[in-house]
């Protein structure tokens, strides 16, 4: 949460639910913990991630939530940035999966360089749905705050499910009208092609060239 939350400031789904009921955080931190004790593969999303990627590579986990993308790519050799706006999942992250640089903030408000943090990632991975968890007039800044960190040559890859209010359609819009360009649509995160039909969405984005 942030400290100085405007009054006319639009909170988002999480906020939502969270201001609805306190407990929610710490459940979702236990789910994984439960799911990651039961021996379940929590870790499908950075598989991909780490198969992007050449050694020691650079990694934004946006919407880290309790820290599990990001910190299974620290262990595979990776710089890890995570951010949340949820403090209770932070402090979850830097309790299970300590290395990465995890940081309380608000994606809408992304500015890593003001924090001391150089903006050069290699990849920029948002999954878990975060993105239909955005207030809706905040998707396009989230966007394009992407592309301001990425480093020359980075991707974003975003992966959230149908019938969770932002539709497909609108989501690849928005992600041109931000400077992102397709490179790759799946539906799962091992690699399924993505149809019209497709329940979920896996979309890889390059930073359009300054030249088109």
């Amino acid at each position: 949460m942030n400290a100085h939350t405007p009054e006319d400031r639009v909170r988002n789904r999480w906020e939502e639910l969270t201001a609805a009921d306190p407990a929610h955080s710490e459940w979702y931190v236990q789910r994984f913990r439960t799911l990651a004790a039961e021996g379940q593969d929590i870790f499908g999303e950075a598989r991909l991630i780490d198969a992007m990627l050449g050694r020691r590579g650079r990694v934004l986990d946006a919407g880290c939530g309790p820290g599990r993308l990001g910190g299974h790519l620290h262990n595979a050799g990776h710089s890890v940035v995570g951010v949340d706006l949820d403090p209770i999942l932070i402090a979850a992250a830097e309790a299970d999966y300590p290395g990465p640089d995890w940081l309380v903030g608000d994606l809408a408000e992304l500015d890593l360089r003001a924090r001391g943090i150089e903006a050069d990632f290699d990849v920029i991975v948002c999954a878990g749905n975060v993105m239909t968890f955005l207030a809706p007039p905040t998707r396009g800044a989230v966007l394009a705050g992407f592309v301001r960190h990425l480093a020359p040559g980075g991707r974003v890859v975003t992966g959230f499910g149908a019938g969770r209010g932002y539709e497909f359609d609108e989501f690849r819009a928005d992600a041109a009208a931000a400077g992102l360009t397709t490179d790759l649509l799946l539906s799962t995160w091992d690699l399924r092609p993505f149809s019209e039909t497709s329940d979920f969405l896996v979309a890889v984005f390059s930073p359009e060239s300054p030249n088109t």
